[in-house]
């Protein structure tokens, strides 16, 4: 071998870029600090789901003994925003402002509304408990509106980060800086979880007004750190007077084709299959099962562990040039195999068995989230990525919250069927109501299959060369 042809040495710099998992998403034009900064949004997101949906759900039925049909509807009050994502993620495309800014508007006003909507909530819900001389309608309306103003803040904020960081990403690099996004989405998820659960271990209704109103603090360091000085003034983009096509055109020409309508009707049926058990797991685990209080909470782990791992094989496989559709499905696959698992699971009462097919639940939800988010991406087009990605989490968003309401009203409905022996004597078992649902979200899955076969046959047929690294950081949003 001549001299020149001798392999350089690794530099520092290299072997920490092969250490870090995030560090192939960093460019030249949006380095890593950076983008983590701007991904702090996403945190506070997290934040803020978790608070919602965990921490206060439990703390409203058990601490402060309020009825279970209201706290349903308040925490799911939020989610009548979500179909308005795609709408948010238009205007922010099209904002008209002298300052030069599209994103950072919406951020900041997304950001102002979550903390409103916590400033004024832990007050509303001790009115709503009855713990006060207030009439318990203040409470209720109060209640109401500050989970409606945190979900809008939320919904706003997280849709317009979203496109910022694909303005700034070069296009090369936009899938996997979208997509680290979502990791830490999942780590302000977690680190959240643990300390409010720890915070919130003696309680008491101080403590609970320290607890949101600390969220609410924190939500408004956290995106005014993400957005200081990331997005660049452009003064063309929003001048008062260039005239914008209305949404509805905008709409139209997404549209155009079928193939968007054909991968938003197979993100609707995934999400909703992988969402409807988000709330039956534990439950059937415990009552089928027979599983420990820790055992059953050791199953948030496991489905987080299954994710993860969906989304390294993801990562590699989009590595090696294979089409984001075909992913989408494979990932639909796997979670038809999990749910025969977990349904296999009762009769021969196997917790192994059901704890194999929970993490193949999040593995394959992995799969299928990356494969749908790389797809979406992709519909993009002339500074509209706003719009596309607004798409992509109105349906995500909105098929996910149906499919959790409707699989508990089915669980309930079926299991009282079951219990009372109109199902006859054979189905009279606590496990049949879940059953049903298990069997219903394999049937949600063969219909995403249905629905994003055809793309991935034509992609197939008319193949993309793609030069992109795709590494860890490639994650859904």
């Amino acid at each position: 071998m001549s001299e020149g042809a001798r392999p350089q040495p690794m530099t520092w710099r290299q072997f920490l870029a092969q250490l870090l998992p995030f560090a192939d998403s960093a460019t030249t034009e949006l380095p890593l600090g950076q983008l983590l900064r701007l991904g702090l949004f996403q945190v506070s997101v997290g934040m803020a789901a978790v608070l919602l949906t965990g921490t206060l759900n439990r703390v409203m039925i058990v601490e402060l003994g309020i009825s279970g049909w209201v706290v349903a509807l308040m925490v799911s009050l939020p989610l009548v925003f979500a179909p308005l994502r795609a709408l948010i993620g238009f205007k922010s495309d099209t904002h008209r402002s002298v300052l030069g800014w599209r994103r950072g508007p919406y951020i900041w006003f997304g950001s102002m509304l979550q903390f409103g909507g916590f400033a004024i909530m832990p007050f509303a819900l001790l009115i709503l408990s009855g713990d006060t001389h207030g009439p318990i309608v203040v409470g209720e309306v109060a209640a109401a509106l500050a989970f409606l103003l945190v979900g809008i803040g939320m919904h706003t904020t997280q849709t317009a980060g979203l496109a910022l960081a694909t303005d700034l990403a070069p296009p090369d690099a936009r899938p996997r800086v979208v997509a680290l996004l979502y990791v830490m989405l999942l780590a302000g998820m977690l680190i959240s979880a643990l300390f409010f659960g720890l915070l919130l271990a003696d309680f008491s209704a101080l403590r609970l007004i320290q607890v949101i109103q600390g969220a609410a603090v924190i939500t408004m360091v956290l995106n005014c750190v993400a957005l200081w000085k990331q997005e660049v003034r452009n003064a063309a983009l929003t001048s008062p007077d260039r005239d914008h096509a209305p949404f509805k055109e905008h709409w139209r020409a997404l549209m155009a084709g079928g193939r968007t309508s054909r991968l938003l009707y197979a993100v609707g049926f995934g999400a909703a299959a992988f969402s409807m058990q988000d709330v039956l797991l534990e439950p059937y685990g415990a009552q089928v099962l027979g599983l420990s209080v820790g055992e059953t909470t050791a199953l948030t782990a496991l489905w987080a562990w299954g994710a993860l791992s969906g989304f390294a094989l993801a990562a590699h496989r989009l590595g090696e040039g294979d089409e984001c559709h075909r992913l989408a499905g494979y990932g639909a696959l796997f979670g038809v195999v999990a749910f025969s698992l977990v349904i296999f699971a009762a009769p021969l009462n196997s917790a192994p068995m059901f704890c194999v097919g929970v993490a193949g639940i999040g593995f394959g939800g992995g799969l299928f989230a990356v494969g749908t988010l790389t797809a979406a991406m992709a519909l993009s087009r002339d500074g509209q990525s706003g719009l596309a990605l607004g798409a992509w989490g109105a349906v995500q968003a909105t098929a996910a919250g149906v499919g959790i309401a409707v699989g508990g009203a089915l669980r309930d409905v079926v299991g009282g069927l079951a219990e009372s022996g109109a199902l006859g004597p054979a189905l009279a078992g606590p496990a049949t109501g879940y059953g049903f649902v298990y069997h219903l979200e394999i049937g949600l899955l063969f219909a995403a299959l249905i629905a994003i076969g055809p793309l991935a046959r034509h992609a197939s047929q008319h193949p993309q060369t793609s030069t992109t690294k795709f590494g860890m950081a490639e994650f859904p949003t």
